[in-house]
C-alpha cells in the first residue's frame, strides 16, 4: 500500500477536537493560544498535537499544515480554496 493511500485512511481517524486544533494551528496559534481559545489546559493541547503528528505521520507544525492543506482539512483563501465571490452595489458578482 502506498503512502498516499495510507494517508487518506489516516486522516479519517482524527477526532473532531483534533480537526479543530489543526485549524487553529493552521491559523498560526501557539499551543497556549489554542488552550485559551478552547478553554482547555495547555498540556491537553500538547497531547492533542503529539497525537495529531503521530496520526498524520508529520514531524512538525509546518508539515502538519502542509498535510492539512493537501487533504482539505483546512481552507485558506487563495491557497487551496476559492474565496466566495463578492458582489458590487448592483448585485453583480465579481
Amino acid at each position: 500500500m502506498g503512502s498516499e493511500s495510507s494517508n487518506t485512511q489516516l486522516h479519517g481517524t482524527l477526532s473532531e477536537r483534533e480537526l479543530q486544533i489543526i485549524e487553529l494551528v493552521a491559523a498560526g496559534l501557539t499551543n497556549q493560544e489554542i488552550s485559551n481559545e478552547l478553554e482547555i489546559s495547555k498540556r491537553t493541547v500538547d497531547n492533542h498535537i503529539s497525537n495529531i503528528l503521530t496520526k498524520t505521520a508529520t514531524g512538525n507544525r509546518v508539515a502538519l499544515v502542509r498535510w492539512a492543506l493537501k487533504w482539505g482539512k483546512v481552507c485558506i483563501n487563495d491557497v487551496n480554496c476559492c474565496p466566495l465571490p463578492t458582489t458590487d452595489e448592483n448585485g453583480i458578482a465579481s
